[in-house]
């Protein structure tokens, strides 16, 4: 994929030019089993996007495969620092429960964050993970104990605004669960910001990522990040790349938690586009915790996963 190709589009990260693409992938592949769970395999497995192997930790049932499959999900985990992030750490009691709960879980790492190929980049101005995350769907639905009418996305953070996009993109994801999400609009982005370094843009080391640096030093997303007064958002690059401009594409239901007290990703912007869901006549559900802050712990943490769980069985 290059910026060349791309001119036909207001942005290579615009919806339109997503929803584009012919997205496809392999089944995913076992590279190492690991220490079970309580009643699921689990296993350090991978798959390919664009031409890099992308790992994940991937949990199986251990009970007799259903006709048709297991349900399915795929995990996208919020901003780590990717020299930092480990494929076997991080949200383990998160993925412990929904494995527990008879799901298929794909906790993917994105391209260059730990072990995986590729240079590591973003969600909000950049296409890079929306494409591994879809691309993880396809090899999901190509794995042999998952039903591939049956697989969601989960993500927190970050990869709210990530679970989002590939739900525009793809109406084969049956629905989505977002933990704590960020920037829907880009005008909730200059009203709240963010309290991490997720959108900023990453080191490069190949052709690849140079184009993808270029992409997210644009000079539309520049004025955002020096001068974000300035910006025209009824401008055609901004209402392109608009999740909430583009919600006329959300086919399925979405599922939105947040903490009343996270200091990272303001409740503000749940609450914002809840309202645009609503105007939009989509099918949502929306819990505000009293607590819990941005990774929405115990004891609010029970209460949002039995209710993402419930979710999912009805949904998927």
């Amino acid at each position: 994929m290059t910026l060349e190709v791309n001119n036909q589009y207001v942005s290579p990260i615009s919806i339109d030019y997503l929803r584009s693409l012919d997205i496809q992938a392999d089944s995913v592949k076992i590279e190492d089993e690991l220490t079970a769970g309580t009643n699921y395999r689990k296993y350090l497995a991978s798959y390919y996007s664009e031409g890099n192997k992308v790992y994940g930790l991937l949990t199986v049932p251990t009970v007799a495969t259903p006709e048709g499959g297991f349900p399915a999900i795929v995990f996208n985990h919020g901003y780590i620092p990717p020299a930092q992030y480990k494929t076997t750490e991080g949200y383990v009691a998160y993925v412990d429960n929904l494995a527990r709960n008879g799901f298929v879980v794909f906790k993917i790492d994105y391209r260059g964050n730990g072990e995986s190929e590729g240079d590591p980049s973003g969600s909000y101005f950049s296409s890079a993970y929306t494409i591994d995350t879809i691309s993880a769907l396809k090899s999901l639905q190509k794995f042999e104990t998952v039903n591939p009418n049956r697989i969601g996305m989960w993500g927190h953070s970050m990869a709210g605004n990530l679970v989002l996009r590939a739900m525009l993109v793809s109406s084969e994801i049956k629905a989505g669960v977002i933990w704590a999400g960020a920037v829907y609009s880009y005008r909730d982005f200059v009203a709240y910001r963010i309290n991490d370094t997720s959108y900023a843009h990453r080191p490069f080391e190949t052709k690849e990522g140079e184009e993808q640096r270029n992409r997210e030093t644009s000079p539309n997303i520049q004025k955002i990040r020096e001068d974000p007064d300035s910006v025209d958002f009824a401008d055609p690059f901004w209402t392109s790349i608009s999740l909430t401009a583009n919600l006329k594409y959300l086919e399925n239901p979405i599922q939105i938690h947040h903490a009343l007290d996270d200091a990272v990703v303001d409740v503000g912007y749940s609450r914002d586009l809840v309202e645009v869901l609503k105007t939009a006549n989509k099918l949502y559900e929306f819990y505000e915790y009293d607590g819990g802050g941005h990774n929405i712990t115990s004891p609010y943490f029970e209460t949002a996963m039995e209710r993402t769980v419930e979710f999912f069985r009805k949904t998927l």
